[in-house]
């Protein structure tokens, strides 16, 4: 019997339960992408008041992707074989603690540490809120209008975020990170009382913990050797052994795909061209788009003098995503779902990265559960 939020074969429409269910699911997906974007105003305070040097300081930002992109796909295995709904609920309240312990944070690695679990707390929870969209919204019209808004949400939170880290700044950096735990509790009050486990039989099989571990491990190695190359003259033979660690690690992690009986990645999807170059072009991208983010930033407060709040106005722009696809009666996103007539001019966007609306990258796709697939027409 399904726990869909509809349950009648009438025509779908939203009912105020589904409304709450779809403002939790949103609620936590904003969560992360505000998270993520006041910390980047926040950087220039973090540094004057705890004496980080450059390197420590990019180590903030990176250490919550490299939690975020190294344990996701362990997060949507477990998300199917534990449950959508327990696995948010859990990870929802591990961000909630690390947030708030990366505000109290008086050194530098304490804040790494709390910025890293933070990311794996997301990696876990993001491909659970996912699940429950598509277990909680009937195929559809109503399915497609709740990844919709799911997805225009994930890219509100980090734009609205950079302002919002310019305001809460002004009050101090901490803030910067009792706010999200202020905003978890409400979304935890209210996941408790409006989540439903999805009903069904869930898929067997194992956790490829080795894979989570080594992949972790190879981005782990390899962003040590980037900030190793700050300072070139600086140890060269254990620059290059790092990377070379870290590609090692990376060999280890193909070989345990391969073997593994439930494997993170099937690694035949590497022979998909379009899917590759998607990806390339995503990394790329990011690559370019967070360089500039972190420049940026100390360039604005601690060159030009601008405050904070200046800064987080003048970032805001480059953080808007552009809508894709066009909203008429024959446009369909690349997941097959149709796109209804006056549906909002971020539909066609939304739908293509509703798989993927992570916390700012929309580029996690194959870290959604494997029941989430986008189903056919």
């Amino acid at each position: 019997m399904s726990n869909s939020v509809s349950g009648s074969s009438r025509p779908a429409r939203m009912t105020g339960r589904a409304w709450g269910v779809l403002l939790v699911l949103c609620g936590a997906i904003f969560l992360e992408g505000i998270d993520v974007a006041m910390l980047n105003v926040a950087l220039p305070s973090i540094r004057a008041d705890l004496g980080l040097s450059t390197g420590t300081l990019s180590g903030v930002v990176s250490a919550y992707v490299l939690g975020y992109g190294g344990f996701m796909l362990l997060g949507g295995r477990a998300a199917d074989l534990l449950g959508y709904r327990r696995m948010f609920v859990l990870w929802l309240t591990v961000f909630l603690v690390f947030s708030g312990l990366g505000g109290l944070a008086t050194e530098g690695w304490m804040l790494l540490a709390a910025r890293f679990a933070t990311g794996v707390a997301a990696a876990f929870m993001a491909p659970a809120g996912l699940a429950l969209i598509t277990s909680n919204f009937p195929q559809g019209p109503m399915r497609t209008k709740a990844l919709g808004v799911y997805a225009g949400t994930a890219a509100g939170g980090f734009s609205l975020g950079l302002v919002a880290g310019g305001v809460l700044t002004s009050f101090g950096w901490r803030w910067v990170f009792f706010a999200p735990v202020i905003l978890s509790v409400l979304i935890l009050a209210a996941a408790l009382v409006l989540l439903r486990e999805a009903g069904g039989e869930r898929p067997t099989g194992g956790f490829d913990v080795a894979g989570a571990f080594a992949i972790t491990g190879t981005m782990l190695l390899l962003a040590y050797g980037v900030v190793r190359l700050e300072r070139p003259g600086d140890g060269p033979g254990l620059t290059v052994a790092t990377f070379a660690a870290g590609l090692a690690l990376l060999g280890l992690f193909i070989a345990i795909e391969r073997r593994s009986s439930s494997p993170l990645v099937r690694l035949g999807i590497l022979r998909t061209a379009p899917l590759v170059r998607v990806n390339v072009a995503a990394l790329l991208f990011l690559f370019a788009f967070a360089g500039f983010q972190f420049l940026a930033t100390l360039y604005f407060q601690e060159l030009r003098g601008w405050n904070t709040m200046q800064t987080g106005l003048a970032a805001r722009p480059s953080s808007t995503p552009r809508p894709s696809g066009r909203t008429t009666p024959r446009s369909r996103c690349r997941s097959n779902w149709p796109i209804r007539p006056g549906s909002p001019p971020s539909t066609g966007w939304s739908c293509r990265c509703a798989g993927s609306a992570t916390h700012r990258s929309g580029s996690a796709t194959a870290a959604a559960p494997r029941n989430t697939r986008c189903p056919e027409p």
